[in-house]
């Protein structure tokens, strides 16, 4: 490496020259474009490790359990600048998401010091912190002898970082100031529209604007496209069917899943708002939707309509990001558009899934896992993930900023910055943070199938609902 290369790429990192200015600068010496991402990020790595000690545990051995996914392929394809930087070894187990989550239980539950650190997402830690399985991570970032004085953890965008810690109290609201912090924001989604553009020329319609257009519209295209089905939403019997599109467009209308007065949950889920908002859902689906939407997942969603079998989803912004790539039949068809539900509302306010990185509390080198916590997360990494692979979406709002990602996005996703950066401000997860999430949301799905296949009225069934969820928290010391 020539020290003139290696000064130009330390002056952009140091922000003495503009992107513009190094492009002309390296044109003229002749680089490559993979030459030049080597050397900016090796600029980064000399940068990061300018005023910190990032070889204090050289030699150190760290393991990983990683989900299948493009954030766990981002980290991967740039592991080797951690390594050069520590001097620590790393090492990883992968597994696909439907058996992924069952392994962590599994090592968490039985106390295993195998793995250090781990994908999970926010709504899990609401089972992993209270039961001591994760460690609290205010005592490292607050630590300025463990954390690099430019790691930057008021750029990660606010609601991310309250969605992902919490006091353990139920009902607790997420973020307050005794919270502790689970988990580190990684990569999430929120829920917005994706469409394919040309069905809906062909229908001659546009993006819906809020649930009464979205009903219309998924009818429209049904009948007018003669195969493709309108809508596609989660249907499964899972906790997974109410956090994308539904939760956010029901937390758009006001509608919370739980009211907590002094310190006990009850259940909001046959308010008169409520029942109205579930009833033009159901009938969406019964219209427009897939004929066997009770089996629907993230993936039958997803890969419906990147083969044209659907034209819109309202789903992760994400998932529609994937789908108008690849080998999709539909790549390039694909737009992407802010939705809020509540006609009278001023902006969307989606739920969000948020893929983050946790220690384990039985873990024997937390300071060590510490590094690779804060490096994994850290602003030079997200830029490698943005820039170079399919990092969507990085959870600082100074990537979200960079002309070289969002020219990118721009030009191969028509759409999806505006969505984003339109519906940035009020995602974070709109649950009520309790210990049965999981089995109250599965119930929640479980009578929204019944409700589609008309087994049950929506009036009267919310009522049931609700009773019965208010006799299980009762019965957990809840309600």
């Amino acid at each position: 490496m020539y020290d003139k290369e290696k000064g130009l790429f330390d002056a952009f990192v140091a922000k003495k020259m503009s992107r513009r200015e190094l492009i002309q600068a390296t044109g003229k010496l002749g680089l490559s474009a993979s030459a030049a991402g080597f050397l900016l990020t090796q600029a980064q790595t000399r940068a990061m490790a300018a005023d910190f000690d990032w070889q204090k545990h050289k030699g150190s051995k760290l393991k990983l359990l990683l989900n299948k996914h493009p954030y766990a392929d981002a980290m991967i394809a740039n592991i080797e600048t951690f390594k050069s930087m520590t001097g620590m070894e790393i090492s990883w187990d992968i597994f696909p998401e439907d058996v992924y989550f069952d392994k962590v239980t599994a090592a968490l539950s039985s106390g295993s010091t195998e793995y250090d650190a781990f994908m999970t997402g926010a709504y899990m830690t609401w089972t992993y912190g209270p039961a001591g399985w994760i460690t609290d991570l205010n005592e490292f970032i607050k630590d300025p002898a463990k954390t690099n004085p430019s790691y930057n953890w008021d750029d990660v965008l606010p609601g991310l970082r309250a969605s992902t810690s919490w006091n353990g109290v139920p009902g607790g609201e997420l973020g307050s100031a005794d919270a502790k912090q689970w988990c580190i924001p990684w990569g999430y989604e929120l829920n917005n529209i994706s469409y394919n553009k040309v069905m809906f020329d062909k229908a001659g319609v546009q993006p819906p604007k809020n649930l009464g257009e979205m009903v219309e519209v998924s009818a429209k295209l049904t009948k007018d496209l003669g195969g493709p089905y309108g809508i596609g939403v989660r249907g499964s019997r899972s906790w997974a069917t109410i956090h994308p599109g539904f939760l956010s467009g029901y937390a758009n209308f006001g509608e919370k899943d739980f009211t907590v007065t002094d310190g006990k949950l009850k259940a909001a889920m046959n308010t008169a708002g409520s029942k109205a908002f579930h009833k033009d859902w159901v009938k969406m689906i019964q219209d427009s939707g897939p004929k066997n939407w009770s089996t629907y997942t993230w993936y039958q969603v997803g890969t419906d309509l990147g083969a044209g079998a659907s034209a819109m989803i309202y789903d992760a912004d994400i998932l529609g990001y994937f789908m108008n790539g690849g080998d999709n039949k539909e790549k390039g068809n694909l737009g992407y558009a802010p939705f809020a539900a509540n006609p009278a509302a001023s902006a969307p306010t989606p739920n969000v899934w948020i893929w983050s990185l946790a220690m384990n509390n039985a873990g024997t080198q937390k300071d060590a896992t510490w590094y690779f916590l804060q490096w994994a997360t850290s602003v030079e990494h997200a830029l490698f993930g943005a820039r170079k692979m399919d990092f969507v979406n990085p959870v600082r709002a100074s990537v979200w900023k960079d002309e070289e990602f969002r020219k990118r996005i721009d030009t191969s996703y028509p759409g999806y910055l505006n969505q984003h950066d339109v519906s940035a401000p009020g995602a974070k997860i709109y649950f009520t943070a309790q210990p049965l999430f999981f089995d109250l949301t599965t119930l929640w799905a479980e009578n929204l199938q019944k409700m589609v296949a008309k087994e049950l009225p929506v009036d009267e069934g919310l009522d049931a609902m609700a009773t019965e969820i208010d006799k299980k928290l009762a019965e957990a010391g809840l309600g």
